[in-house]
């Protein structure tokens, strides 16, 4: 899962970066509105941090930006203001949630799993699923039957992007997009070493899924 943290209180923005990392996210921070707006066009984005007071464009009129562009990705406002105005007004721009600062870092994670949950379903945020095969996000590790195996913080967040997108194709320019970032110089045997690794350690624990090459496309996971 990538987010994107857009906010211009550097430490602030890095701590939050350094935070998600631990927690299995893929994330991409920009420190001023422009980049910030730049970034959330692209649409890889599967939640959004964004900051109301941003140098260069508002948190505010970056989220009209998106959601003129009809992106309906979830954006959690982070803002040092308390006033009601200032909530309404992020709210009926197209905000999810907001988040008023300082915040603790647990209900920061916590609005952010609420956000990125299919609407509807009750899920086990620690956990997915396909068929017999499990991904455990705490451990970073898959299990099959009573079998598991370790992964790589790179090879969970393929896995990851793989399972949660069971039956289509997922182009290699997509994977580097979510994985790496849209500016990111990484070439497409990366990717291919990263799914041979892969491949590897499903065997190792007698999973019957197997990750599928469409040439010159991408991967899929059956």
């Amino acid at each position: 899962m990538k987010i994107l943290v857009v906010e211009d209180e550097v430490q602030l923005a890095d701590a939050l970066t350094e935070i998600l990392k631990r927690n299995r996210y893929a994330v991409d921070t920009v420190y001023n509105g422009i980049d910030g707006l730049d970034n959330a066009l692209t649409g890889i984005y599967d939640c959004i941090v964004l900051d109301i007071m941003l140098p260069g464009m508002s948190g505010i009129d970056i989220l009209r930006n998106i959601r003129n562009e009809k992106l309906s990705v979830p954006v959690l406002l982070l803002t040092a203001r308390s006033e009601v105005e200032d909530k309404i007004k992020g709210l009926d721009c197209g905000a999810d949630d907001y988040l008023t600062k300082p915040f603790v870092t647990g209900e920061l994670l916590a609005r952010i799993r609420a956000l990125t949950r299919r609407k509807g379903e009750i899920i086990d945020d620690n956990k997915l699923s396909f068929k017999d095969l499990e991904l455990f996000k705490d451990s970073c590790s898959m299990t099959f039957g009573r079998n598991d195996v370790k992964l790589s913080l790179k090879e969970y967040q393929i896995m990851e992007l793989l399972m949660a997108n069971s039956g289509k194709i997922i182009p290699k320019e997509r994977i580097i997009e979510k994985i790496w970032g849209y500016e990111s110089d990484v070439e497409y045997n990366n990717i291919e070493v990263y799914i041979s690794f892969l491949r590897k350690k499903l065997s190792v624990i007698g999973a019957d899924i197997k990750i599928k090459t469409a040439r010159g496309i991408g991967y899929s996971i059956e």
